[in-house]
């Protein structure tokens, strides 16, 4: 009997021995996969995308250039009309650095830009540019007369990427330079042509009248930034805008519209010109764009200026939309 309760004692030790070893490595397992999965999360939320912007892959591009949209529309509310004040404007400058009044007219200030600013633009033709500015100034010049600035028709035209920018210059020789317009063009030769439409007006509260657009068919813009952030691999790591808008400057209010409302009665007016705006342009007719521009800005902003600049012209070559 003593050696069967031996035996029996021996195989409890043994099950209560195993017992535990299977629950300490059970208990090890659950840990680890707990601290795994967290760091796994933690990485992909904190991880940047090309260009220093969190990623929004979950987020369709279409809705999330409509939610970018509705925060900038927000923007006058939020900020004001710090245009009326002489304030910032757009890409960090101060209104007094780009525009002058001369003899009650506005006038460009053309400052070289140095080194040259070399912009990715997808270019927007004549065809559509032009019934556009014809609104815009039909609606917003019997306000603001001499104190508005509005956009070369000819010149209208979609930032994508930017190669150097004022903010953060890379000097580049000719031949970079060249090798560089040479990666454009074999970007631009695997893009499709885009199919957009005008989503909505707004006034920013740097006084930018903005397109806002949607695209139907053909290649996104963030596609297109992406490609081009690989072909441009010296280009500035912070990009000048989200990689999934798609905007166009229509004009730059610079002072006090005429005989309008003083206080948060003057906001309400502003609003009520984009609104009427909104309600001759917006949605009313598709438009396509097929071509990818490499420019050389030797002065700053040259695009928005019409300032001294060097063009490079590319087809979207992939099928037609």
């Amino acid at each position: 009997m003593e050696t069967a309760s031996a035996r029996i004692s021996t195989r409890c030790h043994w099950w209560s021995h195993t017992k535990t070893v299977t629950l300490i490595w059970f208990i090890s397992f659950v840990l680890f996969y707990s601290f795994f999965h967290m760091a796994l999360q933690n990485s992909s939320q904190n991880y940047p995308s090309s260009g220093g912007i969190t990623s929004h892959s979950h987020i369709p591009n279409g809705e999330r250039r409509a939610r970018l949209y509705d925060k900038m529309a927000r923007d006058l509310d939020d900020h004001g009309a710090a245009f009326l004040k002489q304030g910032e404007t757009s890409q960090s400058l101060l209104l007094s650095d780009i525009f002058t009044l001369k003899d009650g007219a506005v006038t460009p200030v053309h400052k070289a830009a140095n080194p040259p600013v070399r912009a990715n633009v997808l270019y927007l033709s004549p065809k559509y540019s032009v019934p556009i500015s014809d609104a815009v100034k039909r609606i917003f010049s019997p306000h603001f007369d001499k104190v508005i600035w509005f956009q070369n028709s000819s010149l209208y035209h979609f930032s994508m990427f930017h190669a150097s920018h004022h903010i953060s210059p890379v000097p580049a020789t000719e031949d970079e330079i060249e090798a560089e317009a040479t990666a454009v063009r074999a970007v631009a030769e695997d893009l499709c042509p885009l199919k957009i439409v005008l989503d909505r007006v707004i006034l920013t509260s740097t006084g930018v009248l903005l397109g806002c657009w949607q695209v139907i068919s053909g290649t996104d813009p963030m596609t297109i930034r992406a490609k081009l952030r690989t072909a441009l691999p010296n280009a500035p790591e912070k990009q000048l805008y989200d990689p999934a808008i798609l905007h166009t400057s229509f004009a730059r209010l610079l002072g006090h519209p005429r005989a309008s409302p003083t206080g948060p009665h003057q906001l309400r007016f502003l609003h009520e010109l984009v609104e009427s705006l909104n309600n001759q342009i917006r949605g009313s007719e598709e438009a396509v764009v097929s071509e990818l521009w490499y420019v050389e800005e030797y002065d700053v902003l040259a695009l928005a200026l019409d300032g001294r600049m060097k063009v490079r012209k590319f087809p979207l070559e992939c099928s037609s939309v």
